[in-house]
């Protein structure tokens, strides 16, 4: 006869014991990057230093990453009309979008820098959102362009009176009202149009004097306008004077609507989070900021600090990304050790680290030169010109790549959602594409080297400080000076990628420890290196590379 009675080890429960799983990576310290901190110090905001590291622990925590989750998994909702049939154009957000806004405007990462007389206060914002982003990427969309308005606002000194102050404060409060009735206030832009895009001159959006001095109505319609919840934007429309730019806000001073018809919401590969629109003007009220027919030069400068963000943005994902990989190396095994501890997932790992780095490094350098470029110098008002489109194009070209290699160390479980690595893989490619694609931004470095002569002599007056110290980069150093002699727009790209790497080699051995500094030179400039990340040549100081990258994770 046999036996009804289950033996206790077919329990069925024994099939669902985890093994060999990592645990949750949250709670973590967002902060805890050497590279980050001392270019914090060396770029004159160390006062920051406290504040940064909470921001660092505060961003990987448990609460903030889910908040981040929670965004991206519920995206904003276009309401058009309220239940009675009135034009309403108000986008509905997730709670969770709410609370890492309020966080981030409280923490000076939107317009406060530019009411902080301190020197410094730039590269503290940006090394803020180094951290604060290891949450959610789509939020820093609203952030980034209300600290970008405040220069390009101040081109009218009687706008600027009314508004800056609102701009640059830490309240965040997304209710649509009267601006000057608000505590802060957010900022938008509206540059491109369908038949354009990046061509803004082509833009066809009209604007007509008024009988009231300065005062204009808009008709016509945008096409990729972020942030449309913003209480103000700064447009682009074709004026008697020719192509100019002015403020439009969401609510008149009488309390009335502005015409601002959200036509629809971009379903976008990535950046779920963040509301992107095409908003339709008719009459709708516009005040003049600079003079007419100089519209693009008044909103340059927005744009120049909108790329700025771009580079920080993609040097935030690759962090993330790696330490997410890192972590996930640290608690996994297979064919008897853990990953970490394997040779060639150790290359991979150390190949991404100083990717990062290199990254970090520049990112902080040109909030460095931006932060004194405000201030009056001109060395470095030239500098920031080229050094921030060449750092654009190449460093937001590599955020894809990395997140692509850093997803497939974490295997199939990378590939899963929850995991969230499918997010930032999403996330990667857009910062390429905004403030001006490749293309775009490698042809404005030509432009900058044949207009302006004074942005090659800063560039290379960084470089010099280098000198001697790296055979690698002196030879590198020296090629790009031949490059320059045949510039072309054909081989653009080719140019501002080797201007790219050299900048960052040279950073890199100015301040980097030997080993980093070494590994990058070899594998980027010494012609000892694969197409692949986790191609560093056999001599690399891996041990050395990865404990300064990822603590703890050796």
């Amino acid at each position: 006869m046999v036996s009804m009675a289950t033996p206790p080890a077919l329990e069925a429960s024994t099939t669902h014991t985890v093994t060999n799983q990592p645990p949750p990576l949250a709670p973590y310290d967002a902060s805890a990057d050497p590279a980050l901190l001392e270019g914090l110090r060396r770029e004159g905001a160390g006062w920051a230093e406290e504040q940064v590291r909470r921001l660092g622990l505060r961003a990987g925590s448990a609460e903030a990453q889910e908040w981040a989750d929670l965004a991206n998994r519920h995206e904003p909702v276009l309401r058009t009309h309220d239940r009675y049939g009135n034009r309403v154009d108000e986008v509905d957000f997730h709670p969770s979008w709410h609370h890492l806004m309020r966080t981030a405007v409280a923490e000076g990462l939107a317009g406060t820098p530019w009411a902080e007389d301190r020197p410094g206060a730039h590269v503290a914002r940006t090394a803020g959102g180094l951290v604060w982003g290891h949450t959610d990427a789509g939020h820093g969309c609203p952030t980034s362009m209300t600290y970008a308005a405040i220069p390009a606002l101040r081109r009218e000194p009687d706008l600027a009176k009314v508004y800056e102050p609102l701009l640059t404060g830490r309240v965040y409060e997304p209710e649509l009202r009267v601006p000057t009735e608000k505590g802060g206030l957010l900022a938008g832009m509206g540059m491109t149009e369908k038949q354009g895009g990046s061509d803004v001159r082509t833009n066809s959006t009209a604007a007509t004097p008024t009988a009231e001095p300065g005062v204009y109505t808009l008709r016509g319609h945008k096409w990729f306008t972020s942030a449309p919840m913003s209480d103000v934007f700064l447009v682009l429309a074709q004026a008697p004077g020719g192509l100019s730019c002015f403020l439009v806000p969401r609510i008149l001073p009488d309390g009335s609507r502005n015409t601002f018809r959200i036509q629809r919401l971009k379903d976008k590969l990535g950046n779920r989070s963040n509301a992107s629109s095409e908003p339709e003007f008719d009459r709708t009220v516009a005040w003049l900021v600079g003079p007419e027919g100089q519209g693009v030069k008044t909103i340059i400068e927005m744009v120049n600090c909108t790329r700025l963000d771009c580079v920080m943005m993609s040097a935030t994902l690759m962090r993330k990304t790696l330490v997410e990989a890192g972590h996930h190396a640290r608690h996994r095994s297979a064919f008897g050790a853990r990953l970490v501890d394997q040779p060639l997932m150790r290359n991979v790992l150390a190949d991404l680290a100083l990717e990062s780095e290199a990254a970090t490094t520049l990112t902080l350098r040109l909030a460095g030169a931006a932060d004194r470029a405000v201030r009056g110098d001109a060395g470095e008002q030239a500098f920031r010109r080229i050094a921030t489109a060449v750092g654009k194009y190449w460093v937001t070209k590599r955020g894809p790549a990395f997140t692509a290699e850093a997803l497939e160390c974490l295997g199939g479980n990378g590939y899963v959602e929850e995991s969230g690595m499918p997010r930032h893989y999403r996330e990667a490619p857009l910062l390429s594409i905004w403030e001006g694609s490749g293309n775009v931004n490698a042809l404005d470095v030509l432009r900058a080297l044949r207009r302006e002569p004074e942005t090659a002599e800063a560039l290379f007056g960084e470089l010099a400080l280098a000198q001697g110290a790296d055979a690698r980069l002196d030879t590198a150093v020296a090629r790009l000076k031949d490059l320059l002699t045949t510039a072309s727009e054909t081989g653009a790209r080719r140019l501002v990628e080797h201007m790219a790497l050299t900048l960052q080699a040279s950073l890199l051995v100015r301040h980097a420890p030997a080993a980093v500094a070494d590994a990058f030179c070899a594998s980027r400039l010494g012609g000892d290196w694969g197409h692949a990340f986790g191609t560093l040549p056999d001599a690399t100081d891996l041990d050395t590379v990865l404990a300064r990258a990822l603590p703890g994770d050796n």
